[in-house]
């Protein structure tokens, strides 16, 4: 795995992803298990009541849309969304199109500055892509990064609460499937408990004051097919359409063109008929975590201004490091004085008395072609770091 995803929950050596809040996902299968199997209980105990043959059909039929809702529910929080992997590092400024900057950044580079955005062709059209901060790269056509699971995705769709997954390229279809079965499973259960009302005998009101549940799961499926099959109309149409919500919300294709949109009937192919995006990252590989806190840290405290991302060292800045600018050099014109007959003075502290003694006595020497050099002085200089 190129980066530890630490939001992500894993399950089963990393077969089943769940999202960081993906506890949402028990609530809604109460919200979803809790009214249907009470109907298909109720419609068990009407069985010898009613006609034998429509009282287990109808009782099956409410008991595999409630199991595939369900399964439906659990394949979308549990699959991966279309994760891009992220970088470890920055991307290198040599190899990408890098513009010269003198701002000084977090990192403490101030030589090169990553374009914010680059220009790709899709269909024939030019795609502006932007360069994620997070994940250190710049993001593909159509991915977004989601700052509640802080991961880009592919295809990003929307970071749905009730799944408590991200959308996206790899899940989209069983979450429209998932939304599309709550859609009929509502429609099911209100149907029949409707039914049921009427075929008992008497007044409508004295067959609700005797029949509690069945207004119950009355009221609570009109509440409920409102908001399930509005998505589901609202999908129907960015599918037709080749949208995403993301896309729909912020560029507003129908004031320009879409450059994803390949008419109606190909768009619904190629979002519920393809075949699967394979998955980017692969979540059963075991992670080697290296421990380079102590070093990264040291690094970009008092080498950041000259260490570059990829690790290269630039020394040809026009400022000098701040960790140089903090050092005082009085103390170099000081133990640089020479005395009365020309020699330096040495700091007692690096250089004891017999090495003082023989610096100041040595003279120039000669080498083996009679030429004579200069020998080399040494001077120390006390630094000391402003407090």
């Amino acid at each position: 795995m190129k980066s530890l995803l630490i939001f992500q929950k894993f399950l089963c050596g990393g077969r089943l992803v769940f999202g960081p809040d993906g506890g949402s996902v028990l609530l809604s299968t109460f919200l979803i298990g809790g009214p249907a199997l009470t109907f298909c209980l109720k419609m068990y105990l009407r069985i010898p009541e009613v006609n034998f043959l429509y009282g287990r059909l109808v009782l099956i039929i409410g008991l595999v849309l409630t199991f595939l809702d369900l399964f439906l529910l659990f394949m979308t929080a549990a699959s991966d969304p279309g994760i891009v992997p992220r970088n470890s590092r920055p991307i290198d400024a040599d190899g990408a199109d890098s513009v010269v900057s003198l701002d000084w950044t977090q990192y403490g580079t101030p030589s090169f500055k990553l374009p914010r955005t680059r220009d790709v062709f899709v269909n024939g059209h030019t795609i502006r892509v932007k360069y994620c901060d997070t994940c250190m790269l710049y993001r593909p056509p159509r991915a977004s990064h989601c700052s509640i699971c802080n991961n880009c995705v592919q295809r990003f769709d929307h970071h749905c609460p009730w799944v408590g997954q991200c959308i996206g390229v790899r899940n989209y279809r069983t979450f429209y499937m998932f939304v599309s079965t709550s859609t009929v499973l509502c429609i099911y259960v209100f149907t029949f408990s409707l039914l049921n009302l009427t075929k008992e005998p008497g007044s409508l009101w004295r067959a609700m004051s005797k029949d509690i549940i069945s207004v119950t799961l009355i009221v609570y499926c009109f509440i409920s097919v409102w908001f399930v099959g509005g998505l589901t109309a609202f999908h129907f149409f960015l599918i037709s359409t080749n949208q995403t919500t993301y896309e729909n919300f912020r560029y507003r294709y129908d004031r320009k063109e879409n450059p994803y949109s390949q008419g109606m009937m190909k768009n619904i192919k190629e979002t519920l008929f393809s075949k699967s995006v394979p998955s980017m990252v692969n979540f059963r590989e075991w992670v080697i975590q290296e421990d380079n806190s102590f070093v990264d840290s040291i690094s970009q405290r008092y080498c950041g201004d000259i260490v570059k991302p990829n690790g290269k060292i630039d020394l040809e800045l026009g400022k000098p490091p701040s960790f140089l600018q903090n050092l005082d050099y009085n103390g170099i014109d000081e133990s640089l004085k020479k005395d009365k007959g020309g020699n330096v003075n040495l700091d007692p502290y690096f250089f004891p008395t017999d090495q003082e003694d023989k610096y100041a006595t040595e003279g120039s020497l000669a080498d083996d072609d009679g030429t004579e050099f200069s020998s080399q002085r040494t001077s120390s200089a006390t630094y000391r770091t402003q407090a």
